[in-house]
């Protein structure tokens, strides 16, 4: 497995939310490849363009290895902030573009190579030809190891996997936005060897109060003494059990609730439960 089965992800590490210091980060990404997640979740964008900084300076005096950790980045989206001379938010998918950011990722994560490289999300205007030249040369010199995309339909990544492989997709998945199981997204990406993650993996369940999260709660209280597990582990388990493999990224910056997101890698549910949790997003019998 190239990836930890659970990914840590940075958007809210940094100025974008919980603006950990230089040591708060450095014992959280201890924390994390201790408790067996070893791949950590970038994009260029997060905190307007300085989270990557913050996370490198903080590896660079950790004593971990390179080695032992996968790093991940995204590109393409340009957000308007006070790092860039942007006039409007767009996307940049050209070859010199998509070069320069993927030299300055390495430089802010104080790293020579990415694991992976994902386009973060699809734009009208991106030309494959354009992508498989500038991936092709990062390659070659060895500046990223895999090439992904992110929010990319099944249409979308024929067009890009007609001129290069794709390895991985990023996409929104939980239990309360599970249409990638039925518009053929997971389909694609199952019989095209292409990795799933799945950012947001725990939905609106903890933000929404709605008759659809209601149902939900009430499903999952039913089974949490029989899994000894929390509703969020259950959230969790119930996206593992899909068989086409998908690495949940794991938002979260408390210690107690990562451990949680661990343990819930051992937690297989039966089928029909499984169903029923289907069942109560629904709210109907499956068709």
């Amino acid at each position: 497995m190239k990836y930890s089965r659970l990914i840590a992800g940075t958007m809210t590490w940094g100025s974008w939310g919980k603006q950990l210091s230089n040591k708060e980060m450095e014992a959280l990404m201890n924390f994390c490849v201790s408790n067996h997640i070893t791949t950590f979740d970038h994009a260029d964008i997060y905190g307007a363009y300085t989270t990557e900084a913050d996370f490198g300076k903080a590896f660079k005096s950790s004593s971990l290895k390179r080695e032992d950790l996968q790093l991940i980045s995204k590109c393409g989206i340009q957000e308007l902030s006070d790092n860039r001379k942007n006039k409007v938010k767009h996307y940049n998918y050209s070859k010199d573009h998509i070069i320069c950011s993927v030299e300055d990722s390495l430089k802010n994560l104080e790293t020579d190579y990415l694991d992976l490289l994902l386009l973060h999300r699809p734009s009208p205007l991106m030309v494959a030809e354009d992508i498989a030249e500038a991936i092709t040369v990062l390659k070659k010199d060895g500046k990223i190891r895999d090439f992904g995309v992110s929010n990319f339909t099944p249409s979308q990544m024929d067009m890009i996997g007609l001129r290069m492989d794709i390895d991985v997709n990023q996409i929104e998945f939980s239990l309360t936005e599970h249409s990638a199981m039925y518009n053929g997204t997971l389909d694609f990406m199952t019989t095209s060897g292409i990795k799933p993650m799945a950012w947001s993996p725990l939905g609106s369940v903890f933000k929404d109060d709605n008759e659809q999260t209601r149902r939900i709660h009430k499903q999952l209280g039913e089974l949490m003494d029989k899994y000894n597990a929390t509703e969020d582990q259950l959230l969790l388990a119930w996206i593992l059990k899909h068989p086409s493999g998908i690495h949940p990224v794991i938002g979260t910056t408390t210690e107690k609730r990562l451990k949680l997101a661990v343990e819930a890698a051992k937690i297989e549910l039966e089928l029909e439960d499984w169903f029923l949790i289907l069942q109560a997003a629904q709210g109907h019998n499956v068709p």
